[in-house]
Parts: structure tokens; sequence; C-alpha cells
């Protein structure tokens, strides 16, 4: 599959006071994705991204956007990315359209560009009022209006739904998921909690201490979340030496058998063969791991979140 690689690093590093805060990261972010970058909180996520963006300097390693070095072009590179890092600043006594023209005249583009991003963010009817009596959800959306509003290929949203109500939060989530296909954006959105970019994301990297331990589809890792299957019979340790010399991958723990291949047929044979060697099967039952287990799992956080 050739998809195009939008943003390349290369063993990205980042040491403060001797200590490697961002450890040796290789991302890779293709066109049209939207990448969910997770991690709990101070495992380097906004380190990452302020050197993405060109905020912070790397100790080590290569950044590549649009197949540049940020180190080279630094400049070309950032007019094609907008950003919403932290809390996006405004002047509270303007009114939407009047923040979004003092960034527009930064930005040269033309005035039109205010109205079509306060669109895409359904902000139309409140254009005109001071964003001091915005909810934190409007001015949330006007955050991401002004990261849009030079056109970018890549967005960059660090911990955009932190504050929020859960309106909000939905809000936010079904307007970051249509940016890819009504504007052809590239997304990399980075939060600590696996729920929310689970609904939106299509790749995941997991960073926890400084190092990305996991990058894959984010189908990859529901797979990883697939649960086993919990049989309860009569007689269970004969059940399962029978069901294991008929090559059936079973575990036994605590007069329970357990099969991990959660696979229909399997399981239907599992059944079936118990039944044929006269083995009461009175519970079959599905345990999943959720998603938020194996994260927790795989950033060693269980406990402290």
């Amino acid at each position: 599959m050739s998809m195009e690689t939008i943003l390349e690093t290369q063993d990205l590093t980042k040491q403060l006071g001797g200590k490697k805060v961002v450890d040796g990261v290789n991302l890779t972010i293709g066109r049209g994705d939207i990448y969910g970058f997770l991690g709990p909180n101070g495992a380097g996520k906004t380190t990452t991204i302020r050197m993405l963006l060109g905020l912070a300097k790397p100790t080590a390693g290569t950044i590549r956007l649009f197949g540049k070095d940020i180190r080279k072009e630094r400049i070309a590179i950032l007019r094609k990315v907008g950003s919403l890092v932290e809390y996006p600043s405004y002047y509270g006594h303007l009114t939407a359209v009047e923040n979004l023209e003092a960034v527009r005249r930064l930005l040269d583009v033309p005035k039109a560009r205010i109205a079509e991003v306060l669109s895409i963010v359904r902000l139309t009817k409140d254009a005109n009022r001071a964003v001091k009596g915005f909810s934190l959800g409007m001015k949330q959306r006007l955050g991401i209006a002004t990261a849009l509003l030079g056109n970018p290929e890549l967005l960059v949203l660090d911990e955009p739904t932190n504050g929020l109500d859960p309106a909000g939060i939905q809000e936010i989530r079904e307007l970051i998921k249509s940016l890819p296909r009504t504007n052809g954006v590239t997304i990399l959105i980075s939060s600590h909690l696996l729920s929310e970019v689970e609904q939106m994301a299509n790749r995941v990297g997991i960073i926890a201490k400084g190092r990305l331990i996991y990058e894959d589809s984010i189908g990859r890792l529901r797979e990883q979340a697939q649960g086993r299957i919990r049989l309860g019979v009569s007689d269970p340790e004969a059940a399962w030496r029978m069901l294991l010399a008929h090559g059936y991958p079973v575990g036994w723990e605590n007069g329970v058998l357990t099969a991990t291949q959660t696979d229909n047929r399997v399981v239907a044979g599992i059944v079936a063969r118990l039944v044929q060697s006269n083995f009461a099967v009175y519970r079959v039952e599905e345990e999943s791991a959720s998603l938020e287990s194996i994260f927790l799992t795989m950033t060693g956080t269980e406990g402290s979140l």
C-alpha cells in the first residue's frame, strides 16, 4: 500500500535536565490519517508536539514534514500546519470574526476564508459575538477555526477536549471526524484518554515514559482487546485434557475452561466436542479486555490515573 507520508520522525529525542523526556520516537503519519497520539500525562506527548511544531528543538533525531526536514525548511513547512496547543488565546472583548481577522492578516489569506472556517466549525451565527461570552466548547471550536485559517494540510490538536462537558466533547469529536473528508486535512490529535481517540482515529501511537511503545491501526489495537471465552463444564480438568488431545487451544484455571480463540467456528467446535464426549456444558461467556485496560497495561499506569 503506497501511503503518502505527511509526517515522519526518526529517533526523535529530547533531553531536559539530563533526563530523556522523549526517547527515540519514530512516528509515521500518512495523508488523510486521523492519528491518535496517546499516553498518560507526563509521557512526553506535549514535548513531542512542541518539537513537531518547531516550538522546541530536538536533542537528537530528525523530523520530516511533507518530505522536508524541519531544521532546513521550517517556515515553508509550518505554513502548511495548523495547530491548537494548550488553551487557545483570544481577545475576549473582540468578536469571533475580529479574532480571526487578526490571525488572517498574519497568515495573509483571503478575507473570504474567515466565513469558510466559521462555517466549518459551526460558529456562523455567533460570528459577531464577543468571545468572552462563548462557552468553553465554542472557544475550542474557534481555536480549531483559527488553526484551519491557513488551509493547513496537517492539523495538530493537543488535548482538544480538555475541560469540556460531554456535549462539548461530542461536538468537537464530530467536527474532527468530518475534517479529513471535507477538507482533505490530516490530523494528529493527542490525548490521555483512549476512549476519546478510539472514536475518531484510524491510527494510534502510544507513548509511555518518552518511548513509543505501539504504533498501528485502531483495528489492530481492537484485535488485541478481543477477549477469551470462559466455559463452565462438568469435570473441567478432564474436559480440558480431552480438548487439548483434539488440538483445541484451551486453558484451565480455577475450575474454568478458557479459550483465547474467540472465532465462532472454533467455539462451536469446542462445545460440540464437549457434548459428544458427555460433558455437561452449562455456561459459555465471553470476557473481553477493554481497550482501556490494554492501554493501561501497555503504559504501566494502572492505579495511577
